[in-house]
């Protein structure tokens, strides 16, 4: 039997993934995950954007907002070349453009905006009142609890262990779910502990924004992907930065949707730590077109 990865391992894997390698002028290259299978993972392909946009500005810079198209679903079996364009760099805020390609066909295009980090008025809304993560279920045990909900050849895929660790406050919409109200709220954070760049732990949080978000605005219709009813996939994905964090502690993700229709479904998140600060927000729209049911 093979040994399951150590939490360190998996996190080790995940700053390597993200962690891209520059092949010119402001030109680089996000590997491939080892041993994917299918489509990238579309947090994959945003975080290294952002990481490679983050190469060709001032450290004192951070990225506070970035706004993503997913073209084409990536292939797992290639590489992802970006390419970055330095549109704007001011006296406090940077922009950049970048597009992903793979064999030459652009997969997802993406804007990043920076800024030097400035005081200035504040406000936000507060976190919502849910369980704290303390003796919640964590999705890897959810998932071998609800494996008989699962196709047998997505089983293998559902049990891979992550370098994201969840634990969704009630049931998510593959848990054989009745129809529910277009919200959802999920603690997460890395396995393990990270470096202390902060533009590591922004990665970081730009990977695992793309979890849970689609699934909100399938909630109040009673359908999932996992059983073949409909066909989902993210068109786009934004993302606004607000506040330093760590992604090694726990966040809480409270995600809702306030509309589907025309086979797409829109939906928000926003992104707490623990003690309550609103660090984060993010947004997408995504394909949920009914298949026909045999």
């Amino acid at each position: 039997m093979t040994e399951s990865p150590s939490p360190e391992d998996l996190v080790a894997a995940l700053l390597r993934l993200l962690d891209v390698q520059p092949t010119g002028p402001d030109a680089f290259t996000g590997r491939r995950k080892p041993g994917g299978i299918g489509r990238v993972y579309g947090g994959q392909v945003i975080a290294q954007a952002v990481a490679a946009a983050e190469r060709t500005v001032a450290e004192a810079r951070e990225v506070h907002s970035l706004h993503a198209y997913f073209l084409r679903g990536g292939s797992e079996d290639h590489e992802i070349d970006f390419r970055i364009e330095r549109d704007f760099d001011g006296g406090s805020f940077s922009n950049r453009r970048v597009v992903a390609s793979q064999q030459g066909r652009p997969i997802l295009n993406l804007t990043a905006s920076f800024q030097a980090r400035e005081e200035g008025l504040g406000h936000q809304l507060p976190m919502p009142d849910v369980p704290g993560p303390d003796g919640l279920e964590n999705e890897a045990k959810l998932r071998r609890d609800y494996l008989h909900l699962v196709p047998e050849a997505l089983r293998t895929l559902a049990l891979q262990p992550r370098a994201i660790e969840m634990r969704p406050t009630e049931k998510l919409h593959w848990m054989g779910i009745e129809a529910a109200e277009p919200s959802l709220c999920t603690w997460f954070r890395a396995v393990a502990a990270l470096p202390d760049d902060p533009r590591i732990h922004r990665a970081v949080l730009a990977y695992a924004s793309d979890y849970t978000l689609l699934g909100t605005c399938v909630l109040p219709h009673g359908v999932t992907w996992i059983d073949g009813s409909i066909q989902g996939a993210s068109l786009d994905h934004a993302v606004w930065f607000h506040d330093s964090f760590r992604a090694d502690e726990w966040l809480l993700y409270a995600t809702d949707s306030p509309w589907a229709g025309r086979s797409r479904g829109f939906n928000r998140g926003r992104i707490y730590t623990q003690d309550g600060r609103l660090v984060a927000e993010t947004a997408q729209e995504g394909l949920i077109r009914l298949r026909n049911r045999v």
